[in-house]
């Protein structure tokens, strides 16, 4: 009887000291922010990568993948760009395309069904982003409880450590808020609402993945006409930008001037590298308009009546979606509002032509 008795009292501790003490796979499964700087995926790549996961077949190259997607109506607004980066904005435009394909009958798929596979193509591939749309509460996320928004200091070390990251959740350190723009297009990652994200103006750096070495990049090279084209990001959400694989219509986007640009220019293999490959801590871009239209300049300010970027501390402030539990998740200096450049570089449209 009292060996019985000592070894229930051996389980009994045992069991207080499993629910005391976290395990390191519950400690590493806690919640937290995204990190400063975003996983970078070309659309090229997640073109390839849905085209597979849709059941439409495997695409020889990333051209193929994107010209198949557009046929079927898949795209982002402005047309598939291959070396540009997958942003929220382009997730959520895809989401929609997506959608309305499957709901006229393009793919042998239910919509729902189709969306669901494009959530899984983009965590597979490491994305992790939720777009907010109009949908019932039910497809949005629930947030989770979360650490403190990282830290000034930390984000200034990396900026100094790492150089400036294309994309990024979190306000720039002041130093280097000229470098980026601001879209204000609200969407969900690790459980928090974020009401908008920030990119460089200028980027053009090289990725190395299971298809070899490539180039994340808004700038594209025309050689033979020695003029190179930029998106502009901030342009691009505002719709004023070039035409990619897939756009049928061309009226309102920018042309280049040179025949079928959207696969000669944006999916061609470069045979040199585009300026201003990373923008260097402390340096302007030296990109100007041209006349002629061959060259975009960073970024423009916005005439009356488009978005213009708040100032850091503004009264502009966009309000996560109510309800219990619901948690927003904006940059430090003000309540629930978010910084963006304020500096001449301050997002806007292009004016129109």
């Amino acid at each position: 009887m009292k060996g019985t008795s000592w070894c229930g009292s051996v389980v009994f501790l045992a069991a207080v000291v499993l629910l005391l003490v976290p395990a390191p796979g519950r400690a590493q499964q806690e919640p937290g922010p995204p990190p400063i700087a975003q996983q970078l995926v070309r659309e090229g790549d997640f073109a390839i990568k849905l085209t597979s996961t849709l059941g439409l077949g495997a695409a020889q190259d990333e051209a193929e993948a994107e010209s198949g997607l557009g046929r079927a109506g898949i795209l982002p607004r402005n047309g598939w760009i291959a070396d540009y980066p997958v942003t929220p904005d382009i997730l959520g435009e895809l989401q929609q395309s997506l959608g309305d394909a499957a709901a006229q009958g393009k793919l042998p798929l239910e919509r729902a069904e189709a969306l669901r596979r494009l959530d899984a193509a983009s965590a597979e591939l490491g994305l992790g982003i939720k777009p907010q749309t109009s949908a019932s509460a039910g497809e949005v996320p629930r947030p989770e409880p979360v650490r403190d928004y990282p830290n000034p200091a930390i984000i200034s070390d990396y900026y100094q450590d790492e150089g400036p990251p294309i994309v990024t959740y979190y306000a720039p350190p002041p130093d280097y808020y000229y470098l980026y723009g601001w879209i204000p297009y609200p969407f969900w990652s690790a459980g928090l609402w974020f009401p908008g994200y920030f990119i460089l103006h200028d980027f053009h750096r090289s990725l190395r993945g299971h298809r070899g070495v490539a180039f994340v990049s808004n700038h594209f090279n025309d050689i033979r006409r020695h003029r190179v084209f930029r998106v502009d990001p901030v342009a691009r959400f505002n719709g004023r930008t070039f035409a990619g694989i897939g756009v049928t219509g061309r009226r309102g986007f920018i042309s280049t001037g040179v025949p079928r640009s959207q696969r000669t220019i944006f999916n061609a293999p470069r045979a040199q590298a585009a300026p201003g490959m990373r923008p260097l801590p402390g340096m302007r871009s030296s990109f100007r308009s041209s006349a002629a239209g061959g060259v975009l300049g960073p970024a423009v300010r916005a005439p009356a009546g488009t978005f213009a970027a708040p100032h850091r501390g503004g009264a502009r402030t966009l309000a996560a979606p109510g309800g219990p539990g619901r948690t927003s998740f904006a940059p430090p200096g003000g309540a629930g509002r978010t910084g963006a450049p304020s500096g001449g570089r301050g997002g806007g449209a292009l004016p129109r032509r």
